[in-house]
């Protein structure tokens, strides 16, 4: 994936022969006769063609990615060219034909070169000869690269979408399923207050659902069409990047040519909500093998493993690995912003490594987001554990001490009894004897026993947290509803968005079937 070089610009207006470069006083570039081109490609002129820095230059091989991409690419430019009457339509036609057969074939045909754009270029002319020089008027390799990272990113952001839609839907499913299974919740890792696993589900429903908002906010950003920026100072070429950019399934265009063909803060973007999304996988990994290692829920057998000596071990493996996948994308961030901090406007080689980064990152994020979202729906909860583990560590004390705040006592005087009870039993004749003790009179003088016995009562606790978005049923319920309708928001965006590239293609291929 790389820039034209400064000796490689000819290519972006048409072949010239060799007698025409000498006469303008070029050096002169590898001559191409019956379709043949010589070992180095299209690109390179004889004086930069050879060295081992040829090796360390190429990218044709991590290109493979952006193979199908980069034959769209051409064929959109190729069909656009055409109909601006920039090359004839027999040429179009020869051009399209051959690239077909390219994609037949596959990436692992493709003559060697630079990377996959030259490759591919080069196939061409050896199939049809000197007009197959023709498809590259009008563009540089610049913004021919930007436009098929452009096209694959959209893809592979919609997969990772997907995978986030389906963890949602996991933790709606176990939160409906347990809307009243009591649970205990934690601050620091020590015990805190009641809750259920319901709660517990939509908290991680609600951040994934924020993650997901912020993968398609990226991909707006994303599905903006660069083609036609050129190397960064546009063409004096007629041509229509509406057009190209309809053909491919882009929004619009990037409209400023330099901006279009060099920045890639689309990819940063990308790639730090990804990182985003990794970070709330590994929390909720952390969590779920935590709860694991305390018996609170066992994973399916499909998400764990065993120990190579000890056969009665059953480890959270998978989790554990979805939890790392967040440092390896927080360490893409890094590196993808080193990377770009530096660079001046327009292109620089550099961003043949840039993109490695985001690659690497929807891949990973991906695959841990579809495993946390298995991990999560084949899940058993072990409901007596849970509730036997509820009301430990005194995880009501701040239920008591509201109630004792709501029947007329300062909240700091309800707190200082609570806590002083929380030493001595952390029960009713705990609370008792504290409250000789801070007011100077028995409990009763200031609540009802009643109330105070519910109050210490687990379940009674969490049914009393019926604020908006606490643990109550009720309140659950209504948290039930806003995550359903949202994930149905979502399910059908993200259907849009995937039948919009789906249309895109057909188009694309109609076009092409007119020529060949």
């Amino acid at each position: 994936m790389t820039e034209e070089s400064a000796h490689g610009d000819e290519w972006s207006t048409g072949l010239q022969s060799s007698s025409d470069r000498r006469a303008a006083g070029g050096e002169s570039c590898p001559v191409i006769t019956d379709g043949g081109t010589d070992d180095e490609g299209v690109v390179r002129r004889d004086r930069f063609s050879g060295g081992p820095a040829r090796s360390f230059l190429s990218s044709l091989a991590a290109d493979e990615r952006i193979f199908e991409a980069d034959l769209a690419v051409d064929r959109a430019h190729t069909i656009m060219l055409a109909e601006q009457g920039i090359i004839a339509d027999d040429v179009a036609g020869d051009i399209l034909t051959a690239l077909d057969a390219i994609e037949v074939d596959g990436h692992g045909s493709l003559p060697d070169g630079e990377d996959v754009h030259e490759a591919i270029e080069t196939a061409v002319i050896e199939r049809i000869g000197a007009d197959g020089g023709k498809m590259h008027t009008a563009r540089s390799r610049n913004d021919e690269v930007a436009a098929c990272i452009r096209y694959r990113l959209r893809e592979d952001v919609l997969e990772a979408i997907e995978t986030t839609l389906a963890l949602r839907e996991s933790l709606v499913d176990v939160a409906d399923e347990h809307r009243e299974t009591i649970m205990p919740g934690y601050t620091h890792l020590q015990p805190a207050q009641p809750t259920t696993v319901a709660h517990w589900a939509l908290a991680y429903e609600g951040a994934v659902r924020r993650d997901t908002e912020r993968l398609c906010a990226a991909y707006e950003r994303i599905n903006e069409s660069p083609l036609g920026g050129a190397a960064f100072a546009g063409t004096t070429f007629d041509i229509d990047r509406e057009r190209t950019a309809d053909l491919l399934g882009f929004d619009g265009v990037v409209e400023n040519s330099m901006d279009a063909s060099s920045s890639r803060d689309f990819l940063l973007e990308t790639v730090q909500a990804l990182s985003t999304h990794a970070t709330t996988l590994s929390g909720l990994a952390e969590d779920v093998i935590i709860f694991a290692n305390r018996g609170f829920v066992e994973l399916s057998d499909d998400y764990s493993s065993t120990s190579s000596i000890m056969p009665q071990k059953k480890n959270p493996d998978t989790l554990e690995l979805v939890r790392a996948v967040a440092g390896d994308a927080a360490s893409s961030v890094q590196g993808l912003t080193t990377t770009l901090k530096g660079l001046p406007r327009a292109y620089n080689r550099d961003l043949q490594r840039a993109t490695t980064h985001a690659w690497e990152t929807v891949d990973a994020v991906t695959e841990a987001s579809e495993v946390a979202a298995g991990a999560v729906a084949t899940a058993d909860w072990n409901e007596e554990t849970l509730a036997a583990e509820a009301g430990e560590g005194f995880s009501t004390a701040t239920g008591v001490a509201d109630l004792l705040a709501a029947n007329g006592l300062p909240f700091r005087t309800a707190h200082e009894l609570v806590a002083i009870a929380a030493e001595t039993g952390a029960d009713y004749d705990a609370l008792e004897a504290a409250s000789q003790e801070v007011l100077g009179d028995p409990l009763e003088a200031h609540v009802d026993p009643d109330a105070v016995e519910d109050a210490l009562d687990p379940a009674e606790s969490v049914a009393s947290r019926d604020s908006q978005g606490g643990p109550a049923p009720e309140a659950v319920e209504a948290q039930l509803e806003a995550a359903r309708e949202a994930l149905a928001t979502d399910d059908d965006a993200h259907a849009e968005l995937t039948a919009a590239l789906e249309t895109a293609h057909e188009t694309l291929r109609s076009e092409v079937n007119g020529y060949v």
